[in-house]
């Protein structure tokens, strides 16, 4: 049986066809299932809201809110609204509440934030100080607050952004290091370096702290998608009947059923709650 042969452009012989053609199906046999099994994981996995997934937590805890309030309402329309049926939405709500904000990593998280503020409230006498000790030795270094990278460290504190407070904290520290003699000269003191350097790394394991905390959490949310989308679905059912309901009877009801307007809302409360956690400093001079 005559057997086709490959050849280069020397005429050395590659491989025969069948030989070919028996590598090629062999990666075929392995690549198909891999294929399969790589989309099916991908489906599992796929999110089917288009929010953070803390922003899908709001939304199902306010949709269980106006839900158990509307009840009567939502029983009369359709015999699917049962009190088992709302007693399995909110048993759901509860579960990926507790999937994306466990209590032991909230509380964890809340502890952190608190060392934060008590830390970055700590550093405002000695930004002070500092500044000071700069404005005093401005003959010999002609060097302003902002130059320094206080007026950033300030403003940071001020709008109470732990990130980067820790990063123009160090590039103060390092201007610091380099102009020691002359602000020693002025009154600066090897223990409010060694403050500064504390608060500094008290901050920086807190964020890595954090950010363990959160890949952590991330991951085993990731493993459990097909929990955060049934809770959706069903959020989804009973928002497109509320929107049914009070359409044309109820604006207020309906704003609460109309994911974007929850969403709305939680974002324009979060804008007013960060203005008043705006920390007030001294007007630098």
């Amino acid at each position: 049986m005559k057997i086709d042969v490959l050849l280069n452009t020397n005429g050395v012989k590659l491989c025969n066809y069948s030989q070919r053609n028996a590598v090629f199906l062999s990666q075929l046999f392995i690549f198909i299932p891999n294929y399969f099994k790589s989309t099916k994981m991908k489906s599992v996995n796929q999110r089917l809201f288009h929010c953070k997934d803390e922003e899908l937590l709001v939304v199902l805890k306010a949709v269980t809110f106006a839900f158990r309030r509307d009840l009567a309402d939502f029983s009369a329309f359709s015999p699917t609204f049962t009190e088992a049926y709302a007693t399995d939405f909110e048993t759901r709500v509860t579960t990926v509440c507790d999937l994306l904000e466990p209590q032991s990593e909230t509380l964890a998280k809340s502890i952190i934030t608190e060392r934060y503020i008590n830390t970055m409230t700590g550093l405002i006498q000695q930004i002070n100080r500092v500044t000071g000790y700069l404005n005093m030795a401005k003959k010999n270094l002609n060097i302003t607050p902002t130059a320094f990278g206080l007026t950033a460290l300030r403003q940071s504190i001020r709008f109470r952004n732990a990130e980067e407070v820790i990063n123009n904290l160090y590039v103060v520290l390092e201007n610091i290091r380099t102009y020691k003699t002359s602000l020693a000269e002025k009154g600066l003191t090897d223990e409010q370096i060694a403050f500064l350097s504390a608060a500094f790394s008290t901050m920086a394991a807190d964020k890595q702290q954090q950010i363990e905390i959160t890949s952590h959490r991330r991951a085993i949310v990731q493993d459990n998608v097909l929990l955060l989308n049934e809770a959706y679905r069903q959020a989804a059912e009973i928002s497109s009947i509320g929107k049914i309901l009070y359409k044309s009877s109820n604006p207020a009801k309906l704003a609460d059923y109309t994911f974007t307007q929850i969403l709305k809302n939680v974002k324009e409360t979060g804008r007013k709650s960060s203005a008043d956690d705006i920390i007030t400093l001294p007007t630098e001079k």
